[in-house]
């Protein structure tokens, strides 16, 4: 163990936070989500919801500032349905995370498929939430004035 890091990052996990770089993308998915035949490279965080995942990832991974969309989630199916719950919580912890409000750009269910497919890695959770899917893009760290 080491002092600092959140024991839900998984020594695996914390290997492909340190290898991604600026652009990458990580998905961090629910429990419905077909993460082994999408990933390019998956860590099961099984017993584990995207939300702990997402908290503890954020201490980390610095979001994409250079780009409009730095953060895509599932849009719902039924576009009558009312925004998922879940949401809120990925708004606050992107907010506490980053110190910015940033905006959750929603994406159709195929098109989020692919954007997966090519994302670095998916972190594969027990969530059983729906609609808890998110996708992260990587910043860069800034130098300390």
């Amino acid at each position: 163990m080491l002092k600092g890091i959140p024991p839900v990052v998984s020594p695996d996990l914390m290997h492909l936070l340190m290898k991604m770089g600026h652009g990458d993308e990580i998905v961090i998915a629910d429990g419905n989500f077909p993460g082994d035949s999408k990933a390019q490279q998956i860590v099961r965080a099984d017993g584990l919801g995207v939300l702990e995942i997402l908290e503890a990832v954020l201490k980390f991974l610095p979001i994409d500032k250079f780009v409009d969309d730095p953060v895509a989630v599932m849009k719902p199916v039924n576009a009558k349905d009312p925004e998922p719950p879940i949401w809120k919580n990925f708004r606050r912890l992107l907010e506490m995370g980053e110190g910015r409000r940033i905006e959750l750009t929603q994406v159709e269910r195929f098109e989020f498929y692919e954007k997966a497919e090519a994302a670095y890695c998916i972190v594969a959770t027990s969530e059983s939430a729906l609609y808890a899917n998110i996708i992260l893009k990587k910043g860069v760290v800034t130098p300390q004035a």
